[in-house]
């Protein structure tokens, strides 16, 4: 992906027309450095960009120029489509993207999303971008992480199946989807389900000019005297040009001053297939039927400036497109906002644009129709002029400055604020919402909204999670914490199978399983639940149960290999050995645990990827804990050192370039070597608080507390989308972010993962306190082997163990 020096900027229109560089335009930066560091909107446009000839890239142009003139705080950073084959200079514009380049999309989604801008901006139409239907523009919708808006140009009414998808793709990432019609919004609200406050539209924007000086541009043209009509646009058989030549002897019979002029260059598309031979059969045809002499044709590409001087020397306007799926013309909006008098078959934008009579809708293919039209308009003058000024009166509703005041709404409709409200860290939570989410049963899995949704039952995940809360969460009275341990206890007891060698996981609401064997994850987690209980449980009877359970279900282990699943019992086993220091079984874990995790470090370390894994998956930094765990039980400082060299690695994948937490989202599954920024899960913020607390009983630096801090700080809105998703008056949380915001439900993984967040965020507050006073001084000023050295003395006699080991 090229890139420029600076990013932003707006091309420069000179006082004649056209630009005013050699090549046909310049491009200049909008901003100085220190004005751009005070916009106080940065967004990042995407699609084609001057000085190319094609319609999006005018339209980009003028979205920049436009908001640079009326809204100067908006700050844009250009991402150009590029074609090598056909080189443009964009000038210095924040990078290219090569069309054809899968790779390119995903390396400016890294750039777009280093740069912090407050939102994405696409504009879309099939032809612009790579692959198939231009698909490959996906690769880069699925990895930005600012809030998306995109603009489609075509909706088409009966799109394929690969194009249905692209967009629904596009819908389904977007914040907003701008169109520039009506019966554009109607299509995506009928044909693809989208909500009407999802979709803006904003009619093409036009210039705002003076009324009637069609005089004055017709003596600069050298056309006095004449009745000029005039088409737009470059050619190509879908403008129905031949349609309107072929109308020409019935207008010329009766207004032998009349002159049809066609501005614009052959579509460069189709003279590389064709050459000019479409051109030429239209001058041989305006030959055979004897107007050659009422036809002008300026054959070459205009700028807007020209353009629009050109517009003005016209008494008509025509488009007779054939296609009436033909969304948007911004040549149409512009001849309309000068005060045109439009004739136009009933295309899309023309039916809705030249409504009430604003202009005349004529029946496609038919020269006899155009004929009719430009006759009864010339020979009723008082009627042409009062077309003329119906036409103006609604172009005022188009104007650059309006245009740009609706660009303006949707950016910050759109854009990621600051959350409006800051939360002292160690205010306690509420533990209603996780109650409601209890019945003697366990925990409910799911819920809609806030409401339990029982037809997904329960499952061992989360009431292992939920019996590590209870055992450490105060505000819940004694008799309520002892009669929900007894039922998290319980669904555990009763998940084991011990024909199996395994737990089950999933239990319908009747309480009758889903499976013999959950997953290997699960069964790590059910584990970890058993250890943590043992050392941490609240009655003697509770952790005899669990030391009991743990013991008959650790051989499981020996058969299990998901290093996540080994990671989650790893830390039970810690638990266990805090509890009772020879405990060979759990000893013997933890020595296999860190084995494996050290080699599979060393093994899928890269320069660029210091991980254990090419793919990351879900709840990361256990992977790191376990380590470090394993490190500090077993006196290993490589081990202690490789586990916090990773942690650190994936701490900072999982920041914004704001300094904001960014979990790893659940799109990077199936992406080696990357990570994509949705969905956004509760789980990975706990387990980068958790990880901080384990690093931190070994690595005593301000560095954990300030990550365990931002990670918790993302449960209140310190996020990609600004949104708050814990609420401490119930203790609920959201399910997490999606790229169009977060996901309203509050299911029992999201609660329990802010819950015992906020604890571990406590512990982490504690260890900092009980440091700073036992030596008299900053923790953070001490060397790191000093304090490295004294913890690994005391591994086993930890004086207050974190909240969930």
């Amino acid at each position: 992906m090229g890139t420029g020096t600076s990013q932003g900027q707006t091309p420069r229109r000179s006082g004649k027309a056209g630009f005013d560089s050699p090549n046909g335009s310049e491009v200049i930066r909008l901003f100085s450095d220190a004005a751009k560091q005070a916009a106080r909107r940065r967004v990042a446009l995407i699609g084609t960009y001057v000085p190319r000839k094609c319609g999006i890239a005018t339209f980009t142009g003028d979205i920049v120029e436009q908001s640079a003139n009326f809204h100067p705080d908006i700050h844009f950073d250009v991402y150009a489509m590029a074609d090598p084959a056909k080189p443009v200079d964009h000038g210095d514009i924040a990078g290219e993207i090569v069309h054809d380049d899968r790779g390119d999309y995903a390396r400016a989604a890294r750039q777009i999303n280093e740069s912090g801008v407050d939102a994405v901006w696409i504009q879309h139409e099939y032809g612009i971008y790579g692959g198939d239907c231009g698909e490959m523009i996906l690769d880069l919708v699925d990895r930005v992480a600012a809030p998306l808006i995109v603009t489609l140009h075509t909706v088409l009414a009966q799109p394929s199946d690969k194009q249905r998808r692209i967009v629904e793709r596009l819908i389904d990432r977007a914040s907003q989807v701008m169109v520039m019609a009506r019966h554009s919004r109607d299509l995506l609200m009928t044909l693809y389900n989208v909500g009407d406050a999802r979709i803006t539209v904003i009619e093409h924007g036009a210039p705002d000019r003076p009324f009637g000086r069609q005089d004055e541009f017709k003596q600069a043209m050298g056309l006095s005297g004449r009745t000029v009509m005039t088409s737009f646009g470059l050619i190509g058989p879908g403008k129905g040009l031949e349609h309107v030549i072929q109308a020409l002897p019935a207008i010329t019979e009766r207004h032998s001053d009349f002159l049809y002029r066609i501005v614009g260059a052959t579509h460069p598309n189709l003279v590389a297939e064709q050459g000019e031979s479409y051109r030429e059969n239209l001058r041989s045809l305006a030959d055979d039927l004897g107007v050659a002499d009422h036809v002008e044709w300026v054959d070459r590409f205009v700028e807007t400036e020209e353009l629009l001087d050109q517009l003005e020397a016209s008494d008509i306007y025509v488009t007779a497109y054939p296609n009436l799926q033909q969304s948007t013309s911004g040549t149409l909006s512009y001849a309309v906002a000068l005060g045109k008098a439009v004739i136009s078959t009933p295309y899309l934008h023309a039916a809705e644009l030249l409504a009430d009579g604003v202009g005349e809708l004529i029946e496609p293919c038919s020269s006899e129709a155009i004929a009719d039209a430009v006759n009864r308009m010339l020979e009723n003058p008082v009627g042409l002029e009062a077309i003329q000024r119906r036409a103006y009166a609604r172009g005022r509703e188009t104007i650059w400055p309006r245009y740009a005041d609706a660009v303006a709404r949707l950016i910050d409709t759109v854009a990621a604020d600051a959350p409006r409200r800051r939360v002292a860290e160690l205010e306690t939570p509420s533990v209603t919402g996780f109650l409601a989410m209890c019945d003697d049963t366990g925990m409910f899995q799911h819920a809609i909204g806030r409401v339990p949704d029982r037809r997904h039952g329960y499952c061992l995940d989360d009431n292992a999670r939920a019996l590590m809360l209870v055992s450490q969460a105060d505000v819940i009275d004694g008799v309520t914490a002892d009669r929900l341990t007894s039922s998290f206890a319980a669904f555990i007891n009763h998940a084991w199978n011990p024909d199996a060698n395994r737990f089950r996981n999933f239990m319908n609401f009747d309480r009758s399983w889903c499976e013999d064997c959950g997953s290997d994850d699960a069964n790590g987690r059910a584990l970890w639940a058993l250890g943590h209980t043992a050392l941490h449980g609240r009655s003697e009877d509770i952790r005899w149960w669990a030391r009991g359970l743990f013991d008959e279900a650790l051989s499981m282990m020996e058969e299990i290999g998901s290093p996540r699943a080994i990671a989650f019992a790893t830390l039970g086993a810690v638990c266990r050995v805090e509890g009772e220091p020879d405990h060979a079984g759990a000893l013997a874990l933890i020595q296999r645990s860190g084995e494996l995790l050290h080699r599979l470090l060393a093994e899928s370390r890269r320069p660029d990827w210091a991980w254990f894994e090419a793919v990351l998956g879900y709840d990361n930094p256990r992977l790191s804990q376990a380590l470090i765990e394993a490190g500090r039980i077993n006196g290993n400082a490589e081990w202690i050192e490789a586990g916090l060299s990773s942690l650190r690695w994936i701490a900072s994948m999982q920041l914004s370039a704001t300094g904001a937490f960014r979990p790893v989202g659940s799109d990077t599954f199936s992406h080696p070597h990357e990570a994509l920024p949705f969905d956004q899960q509760p789980l990975e913020a706990q387990a980068a608080i958790e990880a901080s607390v384990s690093a931190y009983r070994v690595d005593p630096s301000r560095r954990w507390a300030d990550h365990a801090r931002t990670a918790y700080r993302w449960f209140f809105g310190e996020n990609d989308r600004g949104a708050v998703l814990a609420d401490l008056r119930t203790g609920q949380c959201r399910d997490g972010i999606t790229p169009r915001g977060p996901n309203c439900n509050c299911g029992a993984e999201s609660i329990l993962a802010f819950q015992l967040a906020y604890h571990g965020v406590v512990a982490l507050a504690r260890s900092r306190q009980d440091e700073s006073d036992s030596s008299g001084a900053d923790p953070d000023d001490q060397p790191l082997a000093l304090r490295a050295g004294d913890i690994l003395e005391k591994r086993r006699l930890p004086e207050k163990p974190a909240a969930n080991f």
